[in-house]
């Protein structure tokens, strides 16, 4: 007989596996289809200190690590494959997959977003050690450090003014000569006396053994070329990214409602505009990305296809 699952769960950072808990929990027949490691964001995370009840000396691999493990104990069951296809008209969904079909009566879409990176050698390398692309998540760390800032739009000039509450000083490295920010906020920052700019320029190199100690900037008129060092003491700073996000819902478009960004629009409950398909987490349109806001988002996704299959069949 062909299984039908009762929730078929695309993604498994932190929205997927506490929907999967929750829906396990429920004695759902529930799925889990990742294409790459489990996690999400979070694992490039060296220390999780906002997370409620997070451990001392938590990290993002390690609270991912139980998450995991709690929704295998609950029964959802994961499977690693690349979805190629959806089809979630009708009161099963079919899902294809590089490896095998999934049909299922709901489906919760939690593929999460990536923040866009600067690209340059380094960034990669030290990800979650002084390369960061959240300021609430990592600003803490960098109490009386220096920090630079990568953008001009409102994300990055208020990120700045947040990062301040703990840096000595903020340099906002910004492309062009002016920010793109909305005025009030770009007047608030220039009023910011921890606030420096070095406008028309670009980061061309991070450099560092196991830590962020330089970076390389790129003067945009000149083709000059600068070395800015650690302050010895120090031996680190920061570099917080907040050149924007691409939410993963390329495979969804044209099928649920998005907006103008691509981030899926549901209600307060998750649901899309199609009947039995709920979205979590980041993928979606919300005014805060972070771990515990995306728990709560795969909670509730759950229980709402919990009580979507109960009325529908």
């Amino acid at each position: 007989m062909e299984n039908i699952y009762d929730v078929a769960i695309i993604g498994s950072g932190p929205a997927g596996l506490s929907a999967g808990l929750y829906a396990g929990r429920a004695r759902m027949n529930t799925i889990i289809i990742e294409k790459e490691k489990a996690g999400g964001q979070i694992v490039t995370t060296e220390e999780v200190e906002n997370y409620p009840g997070s451990i001392e000396d938590a990290t993002g691999p390690s609270l991912i690590a139980r998450m995991v493990k709690q929704a295998e104990g609950f029964g959802a069951k994961r499977i690693k494959d690349t979805i190629l296809s959806i089809e979630l008209d009708g009161d099963i969904k079919v899902i294809k997959g590089e490896k095998e079909e999934y049909r299922a009566k709901s489906v919760i879409i939690a593929t999460g977003a990536k923040p866009r990176q600067i690209g340059c050698p380094g960034e990669k390398e030290l990800t979650g050690k002084g390369v960061s692309y959240c300021a609430t998540c990592d600003g803490a760390f960098f109490e009386d450090f220096e920090v630079f800032v990568v953008g001009g739009g409102d994300a990055a000039v208020e990120e700045a003014m947040f990062l301040t509450k703990f840096a000595r000083k903020v340099t906002i490295v910004h492309r062009r000569d002016a920010l793109r920010a909305a005025k009030s906020i770009q007047e608030k920052a220039f009023k910011n006396e921890k606030i420096d700019f070095l406008w028309n320029s670009e980061i061309v190199e991070i450099k560092g053994e196991g830590i962020a100690e330089s970076i390389v900037v790129k003067n945009r008129e000149t083709g000059e070329l600068t070395q800015l060092d650690a302050d010895e003491e120090d031996g680190t700073f920061g570099i917080f990214v907040f050149i924007g996000y691409m939410p993963q819902t390329e495979l969804f478009k044209g099928v649920v409602d998005m907006n103008e960004r691509g981030y899926i629009i549901t209600d307060a409950n998750m649901k899309t505009n199609i009947e039995g398909v709920f979205a979590a987490g980041d993928c979606r349109v919300k005014s805060l990305r972070q771990v515990v806001t995306a728990s709560a988002d795969g909670a509730i996704a759950a229980t709402q296809a919990e009580k979507y299959i109960e009325d529908k069949f």
